[in-house]
C-alpha cells in the first residue's frame, strides 16, 4: 500500500503491538509526529530525552516487551544516549527512533546533524538506518526482534527526514530473519546433567541468583528449585526481586551493599548455581578471590558472559527460565526427601540471628532505615518501587524487601542518577492500577524532576520517596570514610524546597519529620490521583552500612559469625 515512511514507521510499531511511546519532537523528526496525530498510538511528551529512554526503560522492565522513545536528530538523539547506555547495562528492550537529517545533508556537518549511528553502537545490540521508506517496516520488526530476544537490550533506528517524507509502495513482513544473529534459547541437557550431578554431590549448595531470572520470568521456576532442594538463595542487586524477600530461604543481596548475612554464607558455600547473573565487582568484590574452592555453575542465555569475569565448572547456556524448568525436572527424579533441619539451614538461621542482633540502628526518630521499614510496611506487595542512585538505592537493598518478584528495578549497572523518577512513570504508563513508587534521594531527583509535568499532565500518579540530607549523600560518604571529611561538590544547601516544587507542577507535596507523618504522607500518596513527592528529612551524617572500599573481596566485607 502507498503510504509515507512515517506513516509506515507508526503502523509498523502497531503491528508489533506498540501502544505507547515516549519522545520529544524537533524539526528532523516533524513527519513522524504529523502523522502520530492520525495514529493508535499513545504519545507521552517528556520535558528532556533522556527520560524518554528512561520511561521507555521502566515500561520495558515491566512489559518485559520493547518500551519504545523518539528524539530528533543532534542534541535530542545524543540525549537518549545516557538512557539508551542505561538500558544496554540492565539488559532492557529499548527501542529508540531518532530523526536525522536529509540523506543528501548526512556527513556535510548540517544543522543539528550527529553521527548518532556511531555514537550509539557502543551501547545498543544494533543500529539501524533506513535509506528508502520501502525498507522502514522490515528494519523495525528486526529492530523489536532483537531488542526482546536473547538477552534483552536497546536497538537504535535513525531515519533521515526525506526517509520519513517519501512515499512508496510499503508492505509488512509476518516474519523477518537476522543474518549472524541466533540466540540461544533452548536448555542445553548435556550440562544441566553435569549440573543436577554437581548440586546433588554438595553439602552447602547456594543459589545466586541474578538479573536474567527478572528478564525471562522465571520466578516459580527458581523458587521451586530452591525449595526442592532446600537451598538458600542469594541475589546480586540487578536480581533483588528474583525471589521473594520474606520467603524462609531468602537471605537477600550480595555484595558491597549486600546483607552482611548473604555475604558469610556465600563464602562458606562449596557449590554456588549464579542464575542469570555476570558475577560484577559490585557483587562478587575481587574476582580472583571469589569462589576459591567452591564448583561454580552459570546458567546464562549469553554465552559471552560465561567466563568473562569469573571461570566455572559448568556453564549452562540458554533461556533461563527454560534451564531451570528442565533442572527442576531432572532433580525431581532424584531428590526423594531432604531433611528440613540439616546443618547448612541451620547454619542460615544462625547468620540471620546473629547479624538482626548486632546491627543497631541509628538512634534518631526518622532514619533511612526506619522509613523505608515504614514505607514497606503500608505498601501492598504488587507495589512497583524503582531507586535512583547513591545512598538511597543502598539503603532500598538492605532495608525494602521485595516481596513480589518482578516489582523492583533500579539502575544497576550504569548507576546513572535521575533514572528512578521517570523510569517509575514509565512502569506506570506499563501498569497503571499498581501503586509506584520511586525511591530516591534529592541529588538523584534533582537531575530529572522536571518529568513531574509528565507525570501530571499524563495522569500517571507516582509517588517519589525523597529520603533528603541536601547533599550528594554516597560521595559525601565516601569523602567522610576515605578522605579525612574533606568536603568538596556535596552540599546542596537546602535548596529548592521539593514540596513547593511538586505543587508548582500540580503535584502533591509533603513534608515528613517524623515516623508519624510519614506513616501519614505515604497514605496520601496512596490515595492521590496525582504524583505525591515525600520529602524526608534525613541527617546527612547518616552512613550506609555496610560499607568497604572498592576491590575488596567479600570476605573483607563481613565481621563475626
Amino acid at each position: 500500500m502507498e503510504m509515507n515512511g512515517a506513516r509506515a514507521l507508526l503502523a509498523a510499531l502497531e503491528k508489533d503491538g506498540v501502544d505507547i511511546v515516549f519522545g520529544l519532537p524537533g524539526g528532523a523528526n516533524l513527519p513522524i509526529y504529523d502523522a502520530l496525530v492520525d495514529s493508535g498510538l499513545r504519545h507521552i511528551l517528556v520535558r528532556h530525552e533522556q527520560s524518554a529512554a528512561h520511561m521507555a526503560d521502566g515500561f520495558a522492565r515491566i512489559k518485559r516487551k520493547v518500551g519504545v522513545c523518539f528524539a530528533t536528530s543532534g542534541p535530542g538523539a545524543t540525549n537518549l544516549i545516557t538512557g539508551i547506555a542505561t538500558a544496554y547495562a540492565d539488559s532492557s528492550p529499548v527501542l529508540a527512533v531518532t530523526g536525522q537529517v536529509a540523506l543528501a545533508m548526512i556527513g556535510k556537518d548540517a544543522f543539528q546533524e550527529t553521527d548518532i549511528i556511531g555514537v550509539a553502537n557502543p551501547c545498543t545490540k544494533y543500529a539501524f538506518q533506513p535509506r528508502t521508506a520501502a525498507e522502514i517496516p522490515e528494519m523495525v520488526k528486526k529492530a523489536i526482534y532483537i531488542s526482546e530476544s536473547g538477552r534483552p537490550g536497546p536497538v537504535l533506528v535513525d531515519i533521515p527526514k526525506d526517509v520519513q517524507q517519501a512515499t512508496e509502495d510499503i508492505h509488512f513482513p509476518e516474519l523477518v530473519k537476522v543474518r549472524g544473529y541466533n540466540p540461544v534459547l533452548d536448555a542445553d541437557f548435556s550440562q544441566i546433567g553435569r549440573t543436577v550431578e554437581l548440586l546433588m554431590n554438595s553439602e552447602r549448595p547456594i543459589i545466586m541468583a541474578g538479573g536474567g531470572v527478572i528478564l525471562s520470568g522465571a520466578f516459580s521456576e527458581l523458587q521451586a528449585l530452591a525449595e526442592l532442594l532446600l537451598i538458600p538463595v542469594v541475589t546480586t542487586f540487578k536480581g533483588k526481586g528474583a525471589f521473594p524477600e520474606n520467603h524462609p530461604l531468602a537471605m537477600g543481596p550480595i555484595g558491597m551493599h549486600g546483607h552482611a548475612e548473604a555475604n558469610k554464607i556465600i563464602v562458606e558455600a562449596d557449590c554456588i548455581l549464579a542464575v542469570g547473573a555476570r558475577f560484577s565487582d559490585r557483587s562478587v568484590g575481587r574476582f580472583d578471590e571469589f569462589g576459591k574452592g567452591m564448583n561454580i555453575i552459570h546458567m546464562d542465555i549469553d554465552p559471552a558472559e560465561i567466563g568473562k569475569n569469573k571461570l566455572v565448572d559448568v556453564a549452562v547456556v540458554g533461556d533461563v527460565k527454560a534451564s531451570l524448568k528442565t533442572l527442576v525436572k531432572m532433580l525431581s527424579k532424584q531428590v526423594i526427601a531432604r531433611d528440613k533441619d540439616n546443618s547448612w539451614l541451620r547454619r542460615r538461621k544462625e547468620l540471620i540471628d546473629y547479624y538482626s542482633e548486632s546491627i543497631k540502628d541509628y538512634t534518631r526518630d526518622l532514619t533511612a532505615k526506619k522509613a523505608l521499614k515504614k514505607l514497606r510496611e503500608i505498601l501492598p506487595s504488587e507495589a512497583i518501587t524503582t531507586t535512583e542512585v547513591g545512598q538511597c538505592q543502598m539503603w532500598a537493598s538492605l532495608h525494602f524487601d521485595v516481596i513480589s518478584p518482578g516489582t523492583f528495578f533500579s539502575s544497576t549497572g550504569l548507576g546513572t542518577m535521575g533514572f528512578g523518577f521517570p523510569a517509575s512513570i514509565g512502569a506506570k504508563a506499563a501498569r497503571p492500577t499498581v501503586p509506584v513508587v520511586d525511591i530516591a534521594g534529592d541529588g538523584s531527583f534533582n537531575m530529572t524532576e522536571n518529568s513531574l509535568a509528565v507525570s501530571v499532565l499524563d495522569n500517571l500518579p507516582v509517588i517519589v520517596f525523597l529520603m533528603n540530607n541536601y547533599m550528594l549523600g554516597m560521595v559525601a560518604q565516601w569523602q567522610r570514610t576515605f578522605y579525612n571529611r574533606r568536603y568538596m561538590g556535596v552540599h546542596q544547601n537546602s535548596c529548592p524546597d521539593y514540596s513547593k516544587i511538586a505543587e508548582a507542577y500540580g503535584a502533591q507535596g509533603i513534608k515528613a519529620q517524623s515516623i508519624e507523618e510519614l506513616d501519614k504522607a505515604i497514605r496520601s500518596g496512596l490515595k492521590s490521583d496525582v504524583a505525591t513527592v515525600i520529602d524526608i528529612t534525613i541527617d546527612p551524617e547518616e552512613d550506609v552500612y555496610p560499607f568497604v572500599a572498592p576491590g575488596t573481596g567479600l570476605k573483607d566485607m563481613i565481621t563475626g559469625a
